[in-house]
């Protein structure tokens, strides 16, 4: 490619961005800092989502509110050809429309310092060119042609493969029909391991194509990409539609790999049309949320997938909460086209969230590409005395500047995960300890999972009548770490997020005075039942503040009715709270608990992007004993002061 548009530096100072909408081309100052965490709801708005999934559709609006300055298709209008960024460009949802919505929006070439894991598989495999190197800012500028297959070559070996065979799926295509072979070493020795290492060695394609392949190799290491098969694989209405979009174009009418390990789940839209949420959210996104909804149902009819929902075949609630309730088994891959799918990660399994291309490929072939991670171990010790919380832990964890600036990384394409062990992990359950594996993927890392410990056997054996005691994949003692980290709970501090970013970590007593008028207790982070139990013992007793709003929505059908039987849900409604069905709701905007103008919120959710709600307003993010104090109180305040 060659320079013929122009380049958009995302900075940090809005002054600055909005002079090169108005037509100033910048020469960057080194000293001029770039946006930190450019996340994908800023790329392309919920709301955005529900229109469709092409360029032509969501090109104008990539960016629209960024910084609270891009307007409606200006960077498309503005001719913009590159885009450039700081750190963790990227952050967040696994939606791989905020690629396509970069191409919609005129953009050939993202150059940024580093890229999270799924938006940098997306590009990828959607054919997206970009670069680490900012020196090729200056080239472009003198004029210089550059070949894309120069940045093909900075690639690791799958990656460069994927690229020159046109994506992903064009890779899969000669993987069904037996062109390839691993590119890696398979006859390895057996050395020791950590937990994900061996599942991705036990799971890794050693020969043979889609009749006869054969799986599992001595080790692996950092760094290393192999194809793995999958276990259980899931969709949403938001992405569903486009994955099988994809499916149909790349394979046809061929029939989706071991359809019974299969689920598509509507969640994420079936609470907009509830009474409470502003009318103007209802107007926005019901209309077109409903029609990609009737893509995801009429594709699980064509592909013999099973279907959870409201009033569907299989129980309603957000499918993280559901997958963890009765699908996600130690050991295995779990796969769903959703950033928050290292909930599973607490089963003691590989779960982490894709972008619809990768899935799309995974539904045909039953694999899913690897590179294998750097671990993290924790080691959680000390006693939590009732008060500290896994939220308030994983907060305290993903807002430590070794992960908020990724001290881990040392290639471009370097991913990390937390392996979470220590005698302090038995105080909590499975619905508590979810809350750390979930929100890993908020401190820019790839997933979390749980070492083998009581509460997890203890859940299997109840939830799903045995504790899978063969499944359970323990690290070997002499297993490598990238860091080990050891932790006391009793330094912990109540922690909160300050708005923007869920790393932007502060204990709460240097908070300071902040006022609250909208409270959340919901999502697949925040809506457990066990989150609901925190939130009724300190609501009890007390009543709202003038004022504030209060806002609760179970995770799962299950959820909500172990609540209702423990008279929770009446206790929530008796104070006037807003009780609604399971669903994922206000997380992402589409449900009650939209912040409204003036609002101030307080949430159990796990992501405070800007507008990630579905309206301007800061959001904090809090544990559900915080949330429900502050309820009471009508501001940020530490449960103990009630």
């Amino acid at each position: 490619m060659k320079l013929t548009g122009r380049l958009l530096y995302l900075t940090e100072d809005p002054g600055t961005l909005a002079a090169q909408l108005r037509g100033q081309d910048l020469d960057l100052p080194a000293d001029v800092p770039l946006h930190y965490g450019v996340n994908t709801d800023a790329m392309i708005s919920g709301a955005a989502c529900t229109l469709g999934y092409t360029p032509e559709v969501l090109g104008p609006w990539f960016l629209q509110d960024f910084q609270e300055v891009v307007g409606h298709d200006q960077v498309r209008g503005g001719g913009f050809q590159v885009i450039v960024g700081g750190d963790a460009y990227g952050s967040g949802s696994s939606r791989e429309v905020a690629v396509v919505a970069h191409r919609g929006g005129g953009i050939e070439l993202v150059i940024a310092r580093s890229f999270q894991r799924i938006f940098q598989e997306n590009m990828v495999y959607g054919g997206m060119p970009f670069s680490t190197d900012l020196g090729l800012i200056d080239r472009l500028k003198q004029g210089q042609q550059l070949d894309l297959s120069e940045l093909y070559e900075a690639l690791p070996p799958f990656f460069r493969q994927v690229a020159y065979a046109g994506g992903l799926l064009e890779y899969g295509k000669q993987w069904l029909a037996g062109t390839v072979s691993p590119w890696y070493e398979v006859d390895r020795p057996v050395r020791p391991m950590n937990v994900v290492e061996k599942i991705v060695a036990g799971k890794a394609w050693r020969s043979g194509g889609e009749a006869d392949a054969a799986f599992g190799i001595g080790h692996v290491v950092p760094g290393d990409q192999i194809l793995c098969r999958a276990g259980f694989r899931g969709m949403h209405e938001y992405t569903a539609g486009m994955c099988m979009a994809l499916y149909e174009q790349a394979f046809g009418e061929d029939p989706v790999y071991d359809p019974d390990q299969v689920a598509a789940f509507e969640d994420h839209f079936v609470l907009i049309d509830q009474p409470s949420v502003p009318e103007a959210v209802r107007k926005a996104r019901l209309a077109p949320a409903r029609q990609l909804a009737a893509e995801m149902l009429d594709a699980a009819e064509k592909h013999g997938l099973r279907l959870h929902g409201p009033g569907r075949p299989l129980p309603a609630g957000v499918c993280h909460r559901i997958v963890v309730e009765d699908y996600a088994r130690p050991g295995d891959i779990v796969i769903l086209t959703d950033s928050h799918t290292p909930t599973a990660g607490v089963l003691n399994t590989f779960a982490f969230g894709v972008g619809s291309t990768a899935m799309s490929f995974s539904l045909r072939t039953g694999l899913i590409p690897v590179t294998v991670p750097k671990t993290v171990r924790v080691l959680v010790h000390g006693d939590a005395g009732g008060l500290v919380s896994p939220k308030d832990l994983v907060l305290h964890l993903i807002g430590d500047p070794y992960f908020r600036e990724e001290h881990w990384r040392t290639g471009p394409t370097d991913t990390c995960i937390l392996q979470l062990g220590g005698p302090g992990l038995d105080q909590w359950n499975v619905d508590e300890l979810s809350v750390i594996t979930n929100m890993t993927v908020e401190g820019g890392l790839m997933t979390g999972i749980v070492e083998p410990c009581r509460p997890l056997l203890e859940f299997l054996k109840t939830q799903r009548g045995t504790d899978h005691a063969e499944r359970m994949v323990y690290p070997d003692d002499d297993a490598q770490y990238e860091r080990v980290i050891e932790v006391d709970l009793a330094k912990v501090p109540l922690t909160v997020a300050t708005p923007g970013d869920s790393r932007n970590r502060l204990p709460l007593s240097q908070v300071g005075d902040v006022p609250v008028h909208n409270v959340v207790i919901a999502s697949c982070t925040g809506g457990s039942l066990s989150d609901l139990r925190a939130a009724a013992d300190v609501l009890r007793g007390h009543s709202l503040a003038p004022g504030v709003r209060l806002t609760v929505t179970p995770s799962s059908a299950d959820v909500a009715s172990d609540a209702a039987d423990e008279g929770l849900l009446e206790l929530f409604s008796a104070m006037g709270a807003v009780v609604s069905p399971p669903g994922c709701g206000s997380c992402i905007g589409n449900g009650p608990g939209v912040p409204l103008p003036g609002e101030t919120t307080a949430s159990t959710t796990n992501r405070n992007f800007d507008r990630r709600m579905g309206a301007p307003g800061p959001v904090y993010l809090v544990s559900p004993a915080v949330a429900a104090a502050s309820a009471i109180a009508g501001r940020l305040i530490d449960p103990r002061e009630l």
